[in-house]
């Protein structure tokens, strides 16, 4: 298609299919590929020529886990070579182990573009939840409900487990820490569960 002399369309088919870890099954036949191997083939059709632009539409949709975290490294790997790479997706999380910026579209309009911490800077005034595992949970609980940035607190299934609503994440996390201490907990697990791109996305579109 690219009209490449037979040598050097050889030479790029090679190193392409090296690339992408399928030399070793160049000579069979393409319908005993597995799935994930095809989408790999895909890829290396339209690198081959060594465009500097690539746009790849649901590279994931259909692959097993080891499929997408071979796509996911490809898709790094070529970045870092130089290429721009341009990945049209729905499954929001993978999206962000793919790449540092991030273009959210809903219905034909963009409601933001940077990275994951760039696009919750925008929208800060977001309550943040935090989830704290610990010891003790409950005397955690009485003194967090006595702190100004603290809006909320969920008790959850897990008798060790809290959660807790905040619009003022860093001041909150400082007197966290203070009060762990001062409580001499035992600490097992804190974690923001809605700090990812789909929290993002659907709070932008008015779902949250």
């Amino acid at each position: 298609l690219h009209h490449f002399p037979e040598e050097e369309a050889r030479r790029r088919a090679e190193e392409v299919l090296k690339f992408l870890h399928l030399f070793g099954d160049k000579d069979r036949l393409i319908r005993s590929y597995s799935r994930g191997m095809r989408q790999r083939l895909k890829i290396a059709q339209a690198i081959a020529h060594e465009p500097q632009l690539i746009i790849l539409d649901e590279p994931l949709n259909g692959l097993d886990p080891l499929g997408r975290r071979k796509v996911i490294r490809l898709i790094r790997r070529l970045g870092e070579k130089g290429q721009t790479v341009i990945v049209s997706s729905h499954v929001l999380p993978e999206i962000e182990a793919m790449t540092k910026r991030i273009i959210l579209i809903h219905q034909g309009k963009i409601f933001a573009e940077g990275n994951i911490h760039y696009i919750r800077d925008l929208i800060d005034t977001h309550p943040h939840i935090i989830s704290i595992k610990c010891d003790r949970v409950r005397e955690l609980a009485a003194a967090l409900v006595k702190e100004p940035e603290v809006i909320k607190i969920f008790f959850t299934p897990d008798p060790q487990e809290i959660q807790v609503e905040t619009q003022q994440r860093d001041i909150f996390f400082d007197r966290l820490q203070q009060l762990i201490l001062q409580l001499d907990l035992q600490v097992e697990a804190i974690t923001s569960p809605d700090d990812n791109l789909q929290a993002v996305f659907d709070y932008l579109i008015g779902e949250k």
